[in-house]
Order: C-alpha cells, then structure tokens, then sequence
C-alpha cells in the first residue's frame, strides 16, 4: 500500500466520505488511489475557491468535514478567500495540499512555496506528512482536529513521494474530543444579571445556539426574565421559519447597529463575540453596544452553549413556553422588484427545509423579517466578509443536505468571483436555485465612499460600475450547463421560482434590480 492509499483509507474510516477537488501533479497517486479505494465521493471544481466555499456549505449542513484536494502552495492559496470564511463560521475542514517531493524542495522548483505559512492564517491544525508510514495517522490527526468545537481548519500537506512511496499504513479513526461545558461561575453570573431583570438585557447568540433547540431556550430565558434576543450579524447557519423562533440580527451599517443596540445595560454572549463594526470609520465608534454597557459570558464558542442554555434555564426556573407566531407565512410581491418585493416572494415559495445560502449583500439586508414565517429552513451566510463564498456555499450545501432545494440570494458582483460553481452544480445535478440581484454595481462599496466621508469622482465611481459591458447571466450559466431566465418584475420573479422549485437540477434567475 502506497501513502496515498491509506490516506483514502483513513479518511474513510474517520468518516470523511466527500473530496472537493482541483487538482495537479503532485496530487495523481492521491488520485490514483480515489479509483482503486471505493467509498469517497468526488467532487470537481474548476477554481480553488469554490472547492473550499463547497466544503464549507457542505460541513455546515452535514456537520461533519469534507476533504479538499489543492494543488501546492498556490492552489491553496487560490482557496484561501473561502477558508477565511470558513475559519469565520467554525467549519469543520481536511485540506489536503500536495507539495513538491521531499527531496526536491530544497531545488526551489517553480510551484516550490511557504505552503505551511499560507495555511497556518487560515487553520486551526497544520502538518506536513515527511514520512510514508505515517500518513494515515496524520490524517486521522487531521481528522479529529477539524472536529475540535467549534469547528476548525486543518491542512495536511502531503508531498508527493510520502504519495508515492511503499509502506502506507492505514490508521483507526480516532474519538471526537469532548466540547467543554461552560463553568457553574459563567452560568451563575448570567443568573444573577437576568435576574435582577430591568430593561436593557440583551442575550446575544452565536454558533450552535442558533439550532432550533438552542433558540428555543433561549426563548424560554427571554420570555421569563424580560431580556431581548438578538443574533450575530453573519452566522454559519440559523434555523428559521414557522415553529422557531426569530432573532433580529446586528445589523452591518454602523449607524444602524448602534441604534438597535442603544439602550444596552447588560450584555450577555452565548456562543457570540461582542459586536464590532466590520470597518473602523472616522467619527464612528468601533463597537455598536454602548460604551457603559456590562458584557457577561455564559459560554464561548468552543463550549457547549445549548448545554449552558439549557443549564440557565434550569436556574432560571423558566418554563417552557410555545414558539411566537409570526402569522400566515408571506404571499408573493407585485410591481417592481424592492427587497421586500423579493424577500415575501422568497418566503411565500420557498419549500419545507429549503437552504438559503445568502450573499445578497446590500440588496437583502431587510430579508429576514418577511421570511420567518415561512415554512422551516436553514438559513447561511457568508460569515467573513470575502466574496464569492455564496455559490459555492450553494454548491456544497446541496449535497450535505441531498433532497433539500438549495437558494442562493446572490449578489452580481460577488457571483463572478466564484461563477464556476454553476458548472459544478450542473456536472452533480445539484437543486439549487440561484437568484442573482443585477444592479450591476459594486452597491456596497458606493456605501462605504459614503461611511469613509470620501468625494467620489469619475475614476472612483467606474471602479464600482461592473456594467460596462453588461454581463448577461442566462448565457453565462447556459454555457456552464445551466438554464436561466431574467425578469424585471416582482411577478415574472414568482414565475420563475415556482418553476425552479418544481424541477431537479440548477436554475438561474437573474433579476434586474
């Protein structure tokens, strides 16, 4: 057996059954070993960004890791975009990066490169493979540190003579670590806080707590101790829609954040960092929760937070309460195609367990409240602030989550750094749904000239222009093997989501907003 081969093997044994690749030469015998070991679902993309966007979609809907293959230290670094957001939504990922053989690093071959240095800003775990005896062990290594909570990164490197090379020894998977609970201390002075009531207690929530089970004890908290409940500003995936509760994010322009966190006496971080702005802007503050306002933490991210909540409850003494309803779910807009025009389509459509992978950017800043009561769906974001991870998400969200239709809310610009997911959901057969929002502009950068107190002229503003030429998505996603259609009302909208909905496979819509 050859290193490739019992890295296959170990992989699979550690329940890692899904490779998102691209890759080279130093990657063939890993290849190679992909056809003689049964088991492992490949999966192609044409750029390395949407290899790791996929393997982020689909870890957070599958919760456990795909592997990626990239080839060397630039193909990585191709994918990096992606695994900062990945990084950022405490996704579980096995990278695998060939590497020059050992012995013809030192020769400084063109794809020779600091491939360690280029992971270790985007991962948790990071390890070159120098023997062939040891491969399979360090895979499973890897393994079991991408599932340490929350979730992490972990890249093996894998020069290609430890590939080649006889003498490869498959190893057992090795046991999750456990997630540590939050200490009695972290419970108590929460308990203290709610306790002693009073307005201005936010619980601000995070990671796991957004599940359906931790929202609902969250909601338990709030409904017995008066305490609002709000949600990061991107998140790696909220349960929504009917029978959950609805948690108002943080939202992303500054003005806005300080004025839903005005009033903030005590906050509370369950599986939630305390909110910064994304930008520091002259005469702005860096944080929207009130300089005197006190901030407890009832656990962090790598702790078990539904546990904590369910243990605050406890001592809260707060009973169970039934989820609020939000009324009949949306119908669908009419006239021109407004935020809200689209959101209650989107809401008033969407199937039972639908997949939203947003990256609507500025357009669907105003969605969630016109979609809660929509049937139960998950809802993702692109958690890191890099664009292009929306359809990759998609793509790999679809397949974690098979049967589910997946709906990506796409920004224009965002959409051509990663469009080659198109051809990927159309090789796997994928249903995802693809909403693209034209405005034909970089919309959030002209908000930020704005924030920054910038005088835009002719040269500043072409940078934000991508309509000159207009890109035409129907025949860009027609030729990746995707069908699409353009509309420019609310109605013709609904048509084509309703028609996208009652067929297997991809669709493209492309709105003209």
């Amino acid at each position: 057996m050859n290193g490739a081969e019992s890295l296959v093997h170990t992989l699979l044994k550690s329940g890692v059954t899904t490779c998102f690749s691209n890759p080279g030469t130093s990657e063939m015998h890993f290849v190679a070993a992909l056809d003689r070991v049964p088991g492992m679902h490949c999966v192609l993309g044409l750029f390395e960004g949407v290899v790791t966007g996929a393997a982020d979609g689909y870890a957070r809907m599958a919760g456990k890791p795909a592997a990626t293959l990239l080839h060397c230290g630039p193909g990585l670094a191709n994918g990096l975009a992606n695994l900062h957001n990945a990084r950022r939504a405490a996704t579980p990922i096995v990278n695998i990066v060939g590497d020059q053989a050992t012995y013809h690093r030192p020769l400084d071959a063109p794809l020779t490169a600091d491939t360690e240095g280029w992971a270790r800003g985007v991962s948790g775990w990071v390890r070159t493979a120098m023997d062939v005896r040891t491969v399979g062990a360090d895979a499973a290594a890897a393994v079991q540190a991408a599932m340490i909570a929350p979730g992490q990164i972990a890249t093996l490197i894998l020069p290609s003579d430890t590939s080649w090379n006889d003498g490869g020894i498959v190893a057992e998977a090795l046991p999750r670590l456990p997630t540590p609970p939050a200490s009695p201390e972290q419970i108590e002075r929460a308990a203290v806080v709610l306790r002693r009531g009073g307005a201005g207690i936010v619980l601000l929530l995070g990671g796991e707590a957004l599940g359906e089970a931790g929202l609902a004890l969250a909601h338990r908290i709030s409904a017995a101790t008066g305490c609002r409940l709000m949600a990061q500003g991107s998140n790696a995936k909220v349960a929504r829609g009917q029978g959950r509760v609805s948690v108002d994010r943080v939202p992303y322009v500054v003005d806005l954040a300080v004025k839903a966190m005005a009033g903030t006496k005590q906050l509370i971080l369950a599986g939630a960092r305390k909110p910064v702005t994304f930008f520091a802007y002259p005469n702005k503050p860096q944080s929207s929760v009130p300089e005197d306002a006190e901030v407890q933490i009832l656990a962090r991210a790598e702790q078990d937070i539904v546990e904590a909540l369910a243990r605050l409850v406890d001592a809260l003494g707060a009973p169970k309460v039934a989820a609020p309803d939000y009324g009949p779910r949306s119908e669908p807009g009419r006239g021109a195609l407004t935020p809200e025009a689209v959101a209650a389509t989107v809401g008033a459509l969407m199937p039972e367990g639908a997949v939203i992978a947003d990256e609507s950017v500025s357009f669907g800043r105003g969605f969630f409240p016109l979609t809660r009561s929509a049937p139960p769906h998950d809802w993702l974001n692109v958690t890191g602030g890099a664009i292009g991870g929306g359809p990759p998400l998609a793509t790999g969200a679809a397949i974690g989550a098979p049967g589910r239709r997946v709906i990506n809310l796409q920004a224009d610009g965002s959409a051509m750094y990663t469009v080659q997911a198109l051809w990927t959901q159309a090789r796997e057969k994928l249903d995802v749904t693809t909403v693209i929002f034209s405005n034909r502009k970089y919309a959030i950068l002209l908000g930020e000239l704005a924030n920054v107190g910038a005088n835009p002229g002719r040269t500043a503003l072409d940078m934000m222009d991508i309509g000159n030429p207009d890109i035409d998505w129907p025949k860009l996603a027609g030729s990746m093997g995707v069908e699409g259609a353009t509309t420019d009302t609310a109605e013709g909208f609904a048509d084509l989501l309703a028609h996208s909905l009652k067929r297997s496979g991809p669709f493209l819509i492309e709105l003209l907003v």
